[in-house]
């Protein structure tokens, strides 16, 4: 018997699948992730407003599994800057589109910032208040029992707070920093007979440092740590380098998960423009072209300061 497969079917089966295991508490994670993240810190931790010293516009978009029907899309938009030299606010929107849900999420970001030491270290506490929201639309899915009455509306929206925390120790030339941007533990679909989903709490750890190689060169490598309950540690590692104070480029990898390369051109001292493309080193590298993220930095009042920060994150 001749076994055919209708790669169209298989695709909106795999693109159901992927959804229904990083929707699954015990199995993965389940906020957006970013390559560029050392570029767009606070969109997981709050302790980063303000702290480059200029008001900062940050713009990124991920399409993730170019090729796999219901693969997610993600883009964010934020806007921080200092307030004083102690206080630093925010403001930023994300939208999380994966198979038939979208998510979008609006949040303010305080930051408030103590000189721990006289070499200009200094330690940065933040909080993140907001409002999530998720629509599901039920037709996008191949649905086993239409008759069930939680598919007898075509969309569902469940409208949620967040809350978050976060802490950051920082010099000109390093970081530090530990933060959930959600500590709330959010239960869709409590009430269904089928089955339940919750959002769980995401830590995050995150570091990196600049070495100056030469006048000309500098290098910075960077680290993010992700802990979700119920699910295998993640990490993801970078090394960047930085040339002329104007060039970027990098590679990064993701445990069991993507290689990545990185590049970014300072057009001026107010614009960073940001690239990155990553490899699935998974089995569903066969069903995908890898993840393209673009990324965009605008930053005001740089020339008055005269000075563009070489943390370069």
């Amino acid at each position: 018997m001749e076994l055919r497969i209708n790669m169209t079917a298989f695709n909106k089966i795999l693109g159901i699948g992927v959804l229904l295991i990083m929707t699954m508490p015990a199995i993965a994670q389940q906020d957006a992730q970013y390559t560029q993240y050392m570029y767009n810190a606070i969109t997981i931790n709050p302790a980063y407003a303000g702290s480059r010293g200029f008001m900062s516009f940050n713009g990124i978009y991920r399409s993730q599994w170019v090729g796999l029907e219901g693969a997610p899309k993600t883009s964010s938009f934020s806007l921080n800057t200092p307030v004083n030299g102690n206080v630093g606010v925010g403001l930023s929107f994300s939208n999380d589109e994966i198979g038939p849900s979208i998510e979008n999420a609006l949040a303010l970001d305080y930051a408030y910032t103590l000189q721990v030491a006289r070499n200009e270290t200094k330690l940065s506490f933040g909080i993140k208040a907001g409002i999530q929201l998720l629509d599901v639309d039920f037709t996008k899915l191949l649905i086993y029992s239409p008759l069930e009455p939680q598919f007898q509306t075509n969309i569902d929206n469940r409208l949620t707070p967040l809350i978050g925390l976060g802490t950051m120790l920082h010099h000109d030339k390093w970081y530090v920093g530990i933060s959930a941007p959600n500590l709330l533990r959010t239960e869709h679909y409590e009430n269904s007979t089928l089955s339940t989903a919750s959002e769980q709490l995401h830590v995050f750890l995150t570091g990196g440092y600049v070495f100056d190689l030469n006048l000309d060169t500098k290098f910075k490598p960077a680290f993010l740590v992700r802990y979700v309950n119920g699910a295998p540690l993640g990490l993801d590692i970078s090394a960047n380098f930085l040339f002329f104070n104007k060039l970027t480029l990098g590679a990064a990898y993701r445990l069991d998960a993507a290689v990545s390369g990185l590049a970014a051109f300072q057009l001026s001292d107010q614009i960073m423009l940001g690239y990155a493309y990553d490899a699935d080193t998974t089995g569903l590298s066969n069903y995908n072209s890898g993840s393209h993220e673009v990324f965009l930095r605008f930053e005001l009042f740089t020339r008055v300061r005269n000075r563009i920060s070489p943390r370069f994150f």
